[in-house]
């Protein structure tokens, strides 16, 4: 795989049953670079690790006054330095190739991921994890990925150092021999509380980061109600404990470094003073000496690709599990069903087995919910997202067909749901309704019915091409420029030319008067004439030009019938909507129901 070829067509299917699991996944995935990478580095640290013997021959032959092994040995010096420069930069090439694409493969992973689960993604995982999970854990799990050719180039030419060196000189190979292993070794206890201690940087960290993503996100309403300084001071504490939990960390790993640049030199002190007495006895040359000084030497490099290594996997190993969280969620249905597919355009009536909510084909439907929380669950449930309400909760059906068991863009194109709180992303209104759709429905039917009249004024007047009409008005980053009714609106229109053959809409006129609600009711009727339509709210205007009104109490449909008809016979149903203490819905009933004062007189007569 080369960086060129990215995106991958399919970048498969992962292993998320632990973050180990996925690391060794994309390791399998990338078996090819990863051995390229080994290839490379086993050519760059050899070369490394040969060259002391060049320099060991030079100075043998200079002693012994030896013009043809001294040119020899120039010879090996040039070719191991030209071995090693060219193993270095194509190990540093494979080793980033590696690293790229594996995060690419991560990040397509979770693109695809979030476009399958939409906005259930935020309500099972923070935002917070997931931007970071997207951002600071895919570079971790990238750089374990890179780190790990180069460990395990280091770790085959180190043995094959020394066996060499037990071959070259046997008194002085064992030394090295029993030392290297010691020094490997040692760090082993020093490792589990640096992780322990680099995991609680990342929990800080990752608490800072939704902590401050919240913060961001509300940032208007913390200036209506003047809590900006409040949540700073906030975000100021957990900054300080992040700050805190790195140093903290840092210390950790300092000590490790120390011990990997400590104990190397003392196993060199060791081999040099033996060494030494080896060579006033007679019993090695100085070039050997010199030779043997020199790869022991080398012996530092690759160890510190240990503590790489050691320190790499303990900061991607909790990011890999974040990440196979991410990837683990699924909608309810397996992934075997999931494929099987679905024959022909799912319609009929949408029916909620887990509710007994039903919404007749070619009608609109109102459901009131006295929680706005337990609304807008329902109303992802009515999308095939049944996993929100619970395991083993069974799927919403459409004409008998179950929404979860079908594939997701046959679910999607069947049935939108549009949230309460939809975005516009930036860019020209006609950008903006250029969604998949019908073509039933033209952009102007959709935009007058949703009344967005002044949402359209209000983008020509801020465009600087007002001139080229308000199709190619530009909308700011989440429609910041106008007002939320407007943004409300236009999210209307925009889910009105989608053209649906069900369309569930979540209080999709909070946000505007009465006066507009009522056109926007009259719009919504007209346009969707023959289609399903839910709509989840507990205004009077929009419940009133409802085919049938469903009222869901505790999780399950407590009433349905006409508006009129529920205010009359319903004490909960009129307190909800009319937003009533019980007392006053009662004594509002009883004289409802009550005969005048006049009429008890007639009556008695």
């Amino acid at each position: 795989m080369h960086i060129r070829d990215l995106p991958y067509a399919d970048p498969g299917r992962p292993d998320v049953r632990s973050g180990p699991r996925l690391l060794l996944w994309l390791g399998r995935n990338q078996l090819g670079g990863q051995l390229k990478a080994l290839l490379w580095g086993v050519v760059h640290m050899s070369s490394v690790a040969l060259f002391p013997l060049a320099v060991g021959l030079t100075v043998q032959a200079v002693v012994d006054r030896s013009g043809a092994r001294l040119a020899l040995a120039g010879g090996l010096m040039a070719l191991f330095g030209a071995l090693t420069a060219l193993g270095d930069t194509m190990l540093h090439r494979a080793a980033v190739t590696n690293w790229i694409t594996a995060a690419a493969r991560i990040q397509q992973l979770l693109a695809r991921k979030t476009a399958e689960l939409g906005a259930t993604l935020t309500r099972r995982v923070a935002a917070g994890e997931v931007v970071a999970v997207s951002t600071g854990d895919v570079e971790k799990i990238g750089w374990f990925v890179e780190a790990l050719s180069r460990f395990a180039s280091a770790a085959f030419t180190t043995v094959a150092v020394c066996v060499a060196l037990v071959v070259y000189q046997p008194a002085l190979g064992a030394v090295v021999a029993l030392g290297v292993p010691v020094l490997t070794l040692a760090v082993l206890p020093l490792l589990p509380p640096a992780t322990r201690r680099a995991d609680e940087q990342r929990d800080k960290a990752g608490r800072a980061t939704e902590l401050a993503s919240d913060t961001v996100a509300g940032l208007r309403v913390l200036r209506g109600i003047g809590g900006e300084e409040l949540f700073l001071s906030r975000y100021r504490r957990a900054s300080q404990e992040v700050r805190r939990a790195a140093v903290r960390s840092a210390r950790m790993w300092a000590l490790i470094a120390a011990v990997q640049v400590l104990l190397p030199g003392l196993l060199l002190i060791a081999v040099v003073w033996y060494g030494v007495g080896l060579a006033r006895d007679g019993r090695m040359g100085v070039g050997e000496l010199v030779t043997v000084y020199g790869m022991v030497t080398f012996l530092l490099f690759p160890l510190r690709q240990f503590e790489e290594i050691a320190m790499a996997y303990s900061f991607s190993r909790p990011s890999a599990q974040r990440a196979a969280r991410v990837l683990a969620l699924h909608r309810t249905a397996s992934p075997e069903q999931d494929s099987e597919g679905h024959e022909g355009a799912l319609t009929g009536d949408l029916y909620d087995p887990a509710t007994g909510l039903l919404a007749p084909a070619g009608e609109m439907t109102a459901v009131v919910c006295g929680d706005p929380d337990a609304a807008g669950l329902l109303a992802e449930r009515l999308g095939g997202h049944a996993a929100e309400a619970g395991e083993g909760v069974p799927s919403v059906l459409l004409g008998g067909v179950a929404l979860d068991a079908v594939p997701l863009d046959a679910a999607r194109a069947a049935v939108l749901v549009q949230d309460k709180d939809p975005v516009l992303l930036s860019g020209t209104l006609a950008e903006l309704l250029d969604v998949p759709c019908s073509g039933a429905v033209p952009a102007e039917a959709a935009l007058e019915a949703a009344e967005c009249r002044d949402a359209l004024d209000s983008l020509a007047r801020s465009s600087a091409a007002g001139s080229a009409g308000p199709m190619a008005a530009r909308i700011t980053e989440r429609g910041r420029s106008l007002s939320g009714g407007q943004r409300q609106r236009l999210a209307l229109a925009r889910s009105l030319v989608t053209d649906p053959e069900v369309l569930v809409l979540d209080e999709p006129t909070s946000a505007v008067d009465s006066h507009t609600e009522a056109r926007i009711a009259e719009g919504v009727r007209r346009l969707r004439h023959g289609r399903t339509t839910v709509v989840f709210t507990s205004s009077p205007l929009l419940l009133d030009r409802a085919d049938r009104v469903v009222f869901v109490r505790d999780g399950r449909v407590a009433a349905v019938g006409a508006h009129s008809e529920l205010l009359r016979r319903d004490r909960v149903y009129h307190a909800v909507v009319t937003r009533q203490t019980d007392e006053e819905s009662d004594r509002e009933l009883v004289e409802s129901t009550t005969p005048a004062a006049g009429e008890q007189i007639e009556e008695s007569a």
